[in-house]
């Protein structure tokens, strides 16, 4: 595996993936549950089998936490943990794992994955990459509803 060849591009925000002028309420990747000051939060089509897949991406383009100022980290891992709080109330999980990557996508965005007592496919390990699922769109609707509850200020 290499380094796409417009990385570099990418990372300086030519042609990013991440960076919409329209923060849509519901894309081709997922729904979103909360339109923060900060950061945007999807909850995922398609994911790890025995896990809740979750996207916070930040709002403007920025690749590396480091590029934050103290006041935007503050902010943006803030609503980072408000969402992790919501799959871990809503789901019952009994562990939440945030990962801040960026490495595909080189815009800072940190997946929340919600890892279960049952059912889990590597319990206490990493989840495996090779085993994504796509959620029932009726469950996909209902949990992303129940989760935008959660994360309204009234909800936490």
């Amino acid at each position: 595996m290499a380094w796409p060849l417009d990385f570099d591009a990418r990372f300086a925000s030519e042609g990013c993936p991440m960076c919409r002028p329209e923060r849509a309420q519901e894309t081709e990747h997922g729904i979103r549950v909360l339109a923060g000051r900060y950061a945007d939060a999807y909850l995922c089509r398609r994911g790890p089998s025995g896990a809740t897949w979750w996207s916070s991406g930040h709002r403007g383009h920025v690749a590396e936490p480091t590029d934050l100022s103290a006041e935007e980290a503050a902010g943006y891992f803030a609503e980072v943990l408000a969402v992790s709080d919501a799959v871990r109330r809503h789901f019952g999980a009994r562990k939440v794992n945030d990962e801040t990557l960026g490495t595909t996508a080189p815009h800072l965005h940190t997946h929340v994955t919600a890892r279960y007592a049952e059912g889990d496919v590597n319990p206490g390990a990493p989840l495996p990459k090779d085993r994504d699922v796509t959620l029932e769109e009726t469950r996909l609707r209902a949990d992303a509803a129940a989760l935008g509850r959660l994360l309204r200020p009234e909800g936490r």
